[in-house]
């Protein structure tokens, strides 16, 4: 019976060459010139440090701007909350992986909801769809990609 998987995943190579770049963005630019401001990146979280939370915001932009370029969709982005310390102010910005349990069923139900004879079962942090046709798995993907769960979505193990 043809299947794929329904996955949201982060190309965490392309994260850690986009903090890179933006790095190396911040030591060249005028109004960041004598600021200790500065990128961190541990596995999926980025921590933005800097002076003054204007200064954050205009880092939060830099990194959009690197994700984007590097093929990183920024629906994965969930930005964290200012904490300031003395004369500090810090940022994490998460990049979500996976699917989780409620995006998941919502994924299902508007697969159900369709009413393509296809069936959608939840697996760990992916969705597995299956059907007995081919057109009917494509237009699934079709149909998902078109609609807006909050995650990015990729279909990858399509087996016929």
């Amino acid at each position: 019976m043809p299947s794929f998987d329904v996955v949201s995943e982060v190309n965490k190579h392309e994260v850690t060459n986009a903090v890179d770049q933006a790095n190396r963005e911040i030591s060249t630019r005028y109004d960041f010139k004598g600021v200790d401001a500065t990128f961190q990146q541990n596995e999926l979280v980025v921590t933005m440090s800097a002076d003054s939370d204007n200064q954050l915001d205009q880092m939060r932009d830099m990194l959009i701007a690197k994700l984007v370029k590097r093929g990183i969709d920024t629906n994965c982005l969930e930005v964290g909350k200012l904490e300031k310390t003395g004369m500090k102010a810090k940022r994490d910005v998460t990049l979500k992986a996976g699917i989780d349990t409620p995006t998941a069923k919502k994924i299902v139900k508007m697969i159900k909801d369709k009413k393509l004879k296809v069936q959608a079962a939840i697996q760990g942090e992916q969705v597995r769809v299956t059907g007995k046709k081919r057109d009917d798995l494509q237009g699934v993907i079709a149909f998902l990609k078109g609609e807006d769960v909050g995650l990015p979505l990729q279909f990858n193990n399509f087996r016929d």
